[in-house]
C-alpha cells in the first residue's frame, strides 16, 4: 500500500476513534470522513460503524452534491456521515410484512389479483401462477432475487446432446422457482431479471431466447458493464422503499470450466458484510445437511469465500450473497440442470437455508 494512502487511512482512523470517544461521553457529532479507493456508499457506512438500512437515505441528504457518475462515491473527497445516536447505534431493525399487492409488484408491475391467502402471479407461468400463502414463517423480509446474464447474453453455454445449455435460462427457472416459494411462505421478493413469457419451466432443455428484462420494465444492455449496473441500481432504488427493514439480495449463476470439472454449489459474499457472510454461511450449511441426507456416500465440496470485486456484491446496498450452481458444461452438473426436480430441489434448499437466516435475525 502506498506510504501517503496508508497514513491516509491511518488518519481518517485516528480521527473517527477520538469522534466516537466524545460521542461515548453523551454528545453526537456529523463525522467526515474520506472515501477510499473502490469505497461504494454501503461499504464506507460498514467500515464506519453504520447499518445502511438504518443511516443511507440521511447520507444520500448531507452529501447530494458531492457524488460522481450513477452516484458513486469520488476517491479522496470528504463525506459527512449521518450524526451517531444512542438509538441509532442500538436499535434493531423494523420490519413490514407484504400486502398481495406488494407481491405482485415483485414479479410484474400492475395489482396482483388474490382471495384470502392465495395469489395469482402470471410471470409464474400458467400452471404455477397461483400461489397459496401457506403461513407467515418470512412476513417482514424483503429479498432481491438477480439471475445471471440475460437479454442480449445467454451466459455460459453448455452442450448436452445436440442441445445448446444456455446458463441464463438454467438460473433463471431457479431463480423464480425461489421467487415462488418465499411468496409461499409470506416474503415480499422482486425479480430482478425478468422474462415475460418463460415462466417456471418443467422441460429440460429450455429453449434459448433473449426477452429477459430489468426489473421493471427495462431492456436489459448489451454492455456488459452497463448491464451489471442498470440491475444493481434497481436494486438499491427499491431498497430505499424498504428502509428499514430486513432485505437481502442473491444473485444466482450457472459457471463455465473446464468438461471434466464436477463442482458443487458455492458462495460468495462481500468481505466487510458480516450479514452477507452469515446467509452465505446459512444456505452453505443447509447445502451441506442436504448432501449428508442424500448423498451419503460422497463429500460436498462447496464452500464460502470472500469476492469483493463482483459488481453486485460491491454496489448493492442490501448484504448480498452470490451463488454459483454449478459448472454448465460438466456432464454430471448437467444434471443437476436438466431435471426439473432438481431444479426444484435447489431452489427448496436455499429457501431453507434463507429461513434459517431470517429465523436467527427476528
Amino acid at each position: 500500500m502506498p506510504v501517503k494512502l496508508l497514513a491516509l487511512r491511518t488518519s481518517i482512523l485516528t480521527f473517527l476513534f477520538l469522534l466516537i470517544s466524545i460521542y461515548t461521553f453523551g454528545q453526537s457529532a456529523n463525522l467526515q470522513v474520506v472515501a477510499l479507493p473502490g469505497d461504494g456508499v454501503y461499504t464506507l457506512l460498514r467500515r464506519h460503524g453504520l447499518n445502511p438500512s438504518e443511516h443511507l437515505s440521511k447520507f444520500m441528504e448531507l452529501n447530494k452534491e458531492r457524488f460522481g457518475k450513477d452516484n458513486g462515491l469520488i476517491a479522496g473527497k470528504e463525506y459527512t456521515l449521518p450524526e451517531l445516536t444512542k438509538a441509532s447505534s442500538s436499535a434493531a431493525p423494523a420490519t413490514t410484512g407484504p400486502s398481495p399487492a406488494i407481491a405482485k409488484e415483485t414479479a410484474a408491475s400492475s395489482p396482483a389479483k388474490s382471495t384470502s391467502r392465495v395469489l395469482d402471479i402470471p410471470l409464474f407461468g400458467d400452471k404455477y401462477s397461483r400461489v397459496e400463502v401457506k403461513d407467515d414463517k418470512l412476513k417482514g423480509a424483503v429479498y432481491y432475487l438477480s439471475s445471471g446474464h440475460g437479454g442480449p447474453d445467454p451466459g455460459a453455454v453448455g452442450k448436452y446432446g445436440s442441445n445448446d445449455l444456455a446458463e441464463d435460462e438454467y438460473a433463471y427457472d431457479v431463480t423464480i422457482r425461489l421467487a415462488r416459494v418465499l411468496m409461499e411462505h409470506g416474503a415480499t421478493v422482486y425479480m430482478i431479471i425478468q422474462d415475460p413469457d418463460d415462466g417456471i419451466r418443467d422441460e429440460g432443455v429450455l429453449k434459448m431466447d433473449r426477452d429477459e428484462v430489468t426489473y421493471p420494465k427495462q431492456k436489459i444492455p448489451l454492455n456488459h458493464s452497463a448491464r451489471l449496473r442498470q440491475r444493481t441500481n434497481a436494486v438499491n432504488g427499491l431498497y430505499l422503499k424498504h428502509k428499514g427493514a430486513y432485505q437481502r439480495m442473491l444473485a444466482i449463476h450457472v459457471d463455465s470450466r473446464s468438461e471434466s470439472q464436477n463442482i458443487d454449489v458455492f458462495f460468495y459474499h462481500h468481505e466487510n458484510s458480516k450479514d452477507g457472510e452469515q446467509l452465505a454461511k446459512n444456505i452453505h450449511q443447509t447445502f451441506t445437511n442436504k448432501y449428508k441426507r442424500y448423498q451419503p456416500n460422497r463429500d460436498y465440496s462447496g464452500n464460502v469465500s470472500q469476492r469483493s470485486s463482483l459488481y453486485v456484491v460491491k454496489y448493492t446496498h442490501p448484504p448480498t450473497v452470490f451463488i454459483e450452481l454449478g459448472n454448465i458444461r460438466n456432464d454430471k452438473d448437467q444434471r443437476r440442470f436438466v431435471i426439473s426436480d432438481n431444479r426444484q430441489a435447489l431452489a427448496n434448499w436455499i429457501y431453507e437455508g434463507l429461513l434459517s437466516d431470517y429465523s436467527a435475525e427476528k
